[in-house]
């Protein structure tokens, strides 16, 4: 008798740590971070299709988006996007001959060196935020955001402004394919 009531102990106990344990993966993969796979090739050579990247979900609650953050947000279509911040709020943004103007001032993407130097021609064609938008600036609440891929991304240049509501977290870790594992920028 005395095994039997050992034996109902230990599946109980069993059955509590695997409570506890599916509990705490819920939480950390619902509130703070997740998993993602690269879908299509607008981040390319940044990020590859396939690519699998962990989210974090909890550094835009406690801030806002930085500059060229790479981040994933609820698309338009029903679908997340994996794209980088180029535009800030109060920003104006422009492309003349393949160069990033903010606020008028020519800004470096070096991220996207790489994949100049095999291209002929422009990446990015030339517009100003007045020709994509109604806005002279990004307002308040909102970010605009480019694929790396300049040529096969369909971006804030295609579906406007991103609300930051609408940003699910940012990115910069990719963990497989092993190989490629690591920190991206």
């Amino acid at each position: 008798m005395e095994a039997e009531g050992k034996k109902k102990n230990e599946v109980w106990e069993w059955s509590k740590a695997l409570l506890i344990a599916f509990g705490l993966a819920a939480i950390i993969r619902f509130f703070l971070f997740t998993p993602i796979v690269v879908d299509g090739e607008s981040m390319m050579p940044t990020l590859e299709h396939g690519d699998r990247m962990i989210v974090n979900k909890i550094g835009y609650d406690i801030g806002e988006p930085d500059r060229f953050d790479i981040i994933v947000f609820h698309a338009p279509e029903q679908k997340d996007y994996i794209k980088r911040v180029i535009g800030l709020p109060g920003d104006h943004i422009a492309y003349e001959e393949d160069q990033l103007l903010i606020n008028g001032k020519a800004v470096e993407e070096p991220y996207l060196d790489q994949y100049k130097t095999g291209i002929t021609g422009t990446l990015t064609e030339d517009f100003t935020l007045e020709d994509i938008t109604s806005y002279s600036a990004i307002p308040d609440g909102y970010v605009f955001v480019m694929g790396d891929n300049r040529r096969a991304s369909k971006d804030s240049r295609h579906i406007g402004l991103v609300s930051i509501d609408e940003v699910i977290g940012n990115t910069n870790f990719v963990f497989w394919p092993v190989d490629e594992a690591g920190i991206v920028n």
